[in-house]
């Protein structure tokens, strides 16, 4: 069943219920009213002839021909429509308005009429001459038996019945009415979203996520089309990151990899060599086996720096550049002066402190013989990392966070090209920036930012 038929049938469902209910307790109320109405009207008269002293002889139960008076007084005009009899305690039967035709008097008539306590009521309905009637029962006080009074209820019953075949059709014409509203509406409701039902069909099964879904209004459904799009668009932009990075791997690979072939060529031939070049063979076989290996770590771990999902925490720059500062001094035995004030920035601590490390290493990788120790400072947003080495020329500023980018000055140096551009993504990733320029008196500073709304003063975690 389908989202719109749903919608309609639900739409439907609900109103005829509400519908239904409010006929129901309609019904009810005018039932309950009319009975009132009439326990009302046969309480009056049961009280005008209680007040009327003795027991009227027939002939004086209807008004004389053309004398316009009848006992008691307050049953005139009733004698087509009310029935009365008076039962007394020995149980006969007296008419006094409505003429010669009797209520029947049943066994507990008669023991209320002769034991019951005065103004003791019962109400029943019972049909006389073939039409139905409301009777009720009063014992009338100083032991003068009980009156009983009915009047017809065939009109209301046919009023009542009119009124449910009424609240039938009314129910019927709602359920109608609903559905076709129901439909209206739901299919409004849900052309949005078959349109974006369509669309992710068609990138489930043709795998092209150029595509787009208008947004329309913003309600959930516009609101779901547009994290839609954007959706898409990140799909769009993975996928073409995933590509150039394939297509940088290969070409990064490709060397190694062909200086590898080269010398595994030569290997055949290693019986033929001197000892000088089987050494320089091995030598060279075992850097770009390592160079390779350290390419491949590379590309492994930018590959899963997008992807990674580490929590958000406070975290101090002090420790996580002491932390990078102490690895780095003891891999390459360089010195590193640590500069930092007390800020806590949320976000990643291994990231962070990756990022700071790879600054390090390439720091030491460019300046590996200074004089001068490497430089770390973490002020405020901004963590900077400064050498004494040959510098970054302006040509090479706006691109050494490139993947695989080298400049000139680091062609001859190991390194796959890929530590700086895994700092951009942890920059970007805290909503920062990179930057990279000359050092004032020689040298290079290159670092990186984050996002000053990350920054939680007044926090020192351990």
């Amino acid at each position: 069943m389908s989202l719109r038929t749903t919608f309609a049938l639900t739409f439907a469902v609900i109103s005829t219920l509400a519908a239904a209910l409010v006929g129901t307790l309609g019904y009810g109320a005018a039932s309950h009213r009319l009975s009132e109405e009439i326990d009302r009207s046969l309480s009056t008269v049961t009280v005008a002839l209680a007040g009327y002293q003795g027991a009227p002889p027939p002939d004086t139960a209807r008004p004389a021909p053309g004398t316009g008076a009848c006992h008691p007084e307050p049953a005139c005009g009733q004698d087509v429509h009310v029935v009365a009899q008076r039962v007394a305690p020995d149980g006969t039967v007296t008419p006094l308005v409505g003429g010669p035709s009797s209520l029947p008097v049943s066994d507990a008539v008669r023991a209320l009429a002769a034991t019951g306590t005065p103004w003791q009521t019962a109400t029943t309905e019972v049909v006389v001459g073939g039409r139905a009637y409301r009777q009720r029962t009063t014992v009338l006080p100083g032991g003068r038996g009980a009156v009983q009074v009915a009047a017809p209820v065939e009109l209301t019953r046919r009023v009542m019945g009119g009124m449910a075949n009424q609240f039938i059709v009314i129910s019927g014409v709602v359920l109608l009415v609903a559905a076709a509203a129901g439909w209206l509406i739901a299919r409004r409701i849900t052309r949005r979203l078959v349109r974006l039902a369509g669309v992710a069909e068609q990138v489930s099964a043709a795998g092209r996520v150029d595509r787009a879904v208008p947004v329309d209004g913003r309600d959930e459904v516009g609101r779901l089309a547009a994290a839609f799009n954007t959706m898409l668009g990140r799909i769009a932009g993975a996928r073409e990151a995933q590509e150039r990075l394939v297509q940088d791997a290969a070409h990064e690979l490709r060397t190694p990899l062909t200086s590898l072939r080269t010398n595994a060529s030569v290997l055949r031939r290693i019986a033929e060599l001197s000892p000088d070049n089987r050494d320089r063979l091995v030598d060279d076989i075992e850097g770009e086996t390592r160079e390779l290996s350290h390419l491949i770590d590379e590309l492994v771990e930018l590959a899963l720096s997008a992807h990674q999902d580490e929590a958000d925490e406070p975290v101090a720059l002090a420790a996580v550049t002491g932390r990078a500062a102490q690895r780095v001094q003891r891999r390459t035995g360089r010195p590193v002066r640590v500069d930092t004030d007390d800020t806590v920035v949320l976000g990643g601590r291994q990231a962070l402190e990756r990022a700071v490390g790879n600054l390090l290493e390439n720091a030491a990788k460019f300046d590996p013989d200074g004089a001068d120790p490497i430089e770390v400072r973490a002020r405020q947003d901004t963590i900077t990392v400064a050498d004494r080495g040959p510098g970054i020329d302006a040509a090479d500023a706006t691109r050494v966070f490139d993947r695989f980018y080298r400049a000139d000055t680091a062609r001859g140096l190991p390194g796959s090209g890929l530590g700086l551009a895994i700092v951009r993504d942890v920059a970007d990733a805290h909503g920062g920036a990179v930057f990279a320029r000359t050092r004032p008196g020689g040298g290079a500073e290159v670092g990186f930012s984050v996002d000053r709304s990350r920054l939680l003063p007044g926090l020192t975690p351990e």
